[in-house]
């Protein structure tokens, strides 16, 4: 304020940079505490498994005095199962097995040393990748190797020791048998993570388009395409997960339950796949649309910000498992605008955006569960005239 002291300006000041340091603090503190508790059963998981797997190697039959790879395979399988197939966490424990095995088997031959250790991780990797492995295993198999060479070589009385392959083993099969039978992931939960935030994400990315139509603004235009075009990372994720989901619902028997509520998120995954990429060409072409100069109709930008939020409205839906019958409704209107728009846009460009909006809000309905059919014959008509797109 004008001839207010600079002292008490400097102690504001101070207390205001305070303040917005302290209000970071206590969103990044969320933030992590968020993150806690959406690994905390993973985490259990992992617990238990490292903990049961060194007893059972402990006890008869087996009765290792040190099974030491025994909860390393059992951490192995758990952690690879955080979202991905079985048979990829069968490779990952195989992966740990096979270099075990196959540096037991050098050492007991050949000793050890440095180039024993190289030939050993240089062995495994070759017999990995030789039966098919992926990248992931084969750095597995090495490091198995490494620590059979390194950490726990055999004694010298002994021909072959077979025992730390039997732990990795029994290992492998503990993680397993908690990650399918005792505690498996809640395969909901898991669709849940990777869908929600791929539809916020593309309903900002609407949003921030219909932002820049409005004002003509093309540098805002481009970062969203630039936004678009970042989703196809978590796109591929969404799939990922989703595979990982339906393999839990199918044979894990205490979350048979869910398979009715998952359905509803599995119905999403192919039409959110399209809906990112033509999310991406509208975006394009409102670029150009803006560059050109053409008639922006106030309807254009309000038909995308009806289909942001249709996604919205989808994201609870799917999250209570209700019918997403408002869902439907925005989608249908935003479609609707677009449609009146039509009439009134003056260039080429423009019409392929009103083209893309209808584009996406069949999208938006068959994500909601409706066949594509359905979903375009819920559409208003196209005006007579020589143009026609839908």
């Amino acid at each position: 304020m004008p001839g207010e002291p600079e002292e008490p300006r400097r102690s504001r000041r101070s207390e205001d940079a305070l303040e917005t340091l302290a209000q970071r603090s206590r969103d990044s503190l969320r933030t992590r505490l968020h993150r806690v508790r959406l690994t905390a059963l993973p985490i259990v998981q992992s617990a238990l498994g490292a903990a049961i797997a060194w007893w059972v190697a402990t006890v008869p039959p087996i009765e290792h005095e040190q099974p030491f790879f025994a909860p390393i395979a059992a951490l192995i399988a758990l952690g690879g199962g955080l979202g991905q197939r079985i048979p990829r966490v069968l490779e990952l424990v195989g992966g740990v097995a096979l270099g075990v095995l196959i540096g037991d088997l050098l050492i007991a031959w050949i000793g050890t040393g440095l180039l024993q250790i190289a030939a050993v991780v240089a062995l495994a990797m070759v017999v990995a990748v030789f039966v098919g492995s992926g990248a992931v295993i084969v750095t597995q198999a090495g490091a198995s190797a490494i620590l059979v060479a390194t950490l726990v070589p055999p004694g010298s009385d002994e021909l072959v020791n077979l025992d730390r392959f039997v732990d990795a083993l029994v290992g492998g099969m503990v993680g397993l048998v908690i990650s399918v039978l005792l505690l498996p992931l809640n395969p909901v939960s898991a669709a849940r993570r990777q869908i929600d935030p791929l539809l916020v994400a593309l309903a900002e990315v609407m949003e921030d388009a219909a932002g820049a139509l409005a004002d003509r603004d093309r540098q805002a235009a481009s970062r969203s395409l630039a936004r678009a075009r970042a989703t196809q990372s978590a796109v591929d994720d969404m799939h990922a997960a989703l595979e990982g989901a339906t393999e839990t619902a199918l044979i894990a028997p205490v979350r048979w339950r869910k398979r009715g509520h998952l359905a509803g998120y599995l119905e999403t995954a192919v039409p959110l796949d399209h809906l990112s990429r033509n999310v991406r060409v509208l975006c394009r072409h409102a670029i150009g649309v803006i560059r050109r100069n053409e008639p922006v109709p106030a309807a254009l930008p309000q038909s995308l910000r009806a289909l942001a939020g249709a996604l919205r409205l989808l994201r609870l839906d799917l999250d209570k498992g209700d019918e997403p019958i408002e869902s439907r409704n925005s989608a249908v209107a935003a479609a609707q605008m677009a449609t009146e728009a039509l009439e009134h846009t003056g260039g080429f460009g423009g019409q392929i955006v009103i083209a893309q909006v209808r584009s996406l809000a069949v999208d938006v309905l068959h994500a909601t569960g409706l066949d594509r059919e359905t979903a375009q014959n819920l559409l208003p008509a196209l005006p007579e005239g020589p143009v026609s797109y839908g």
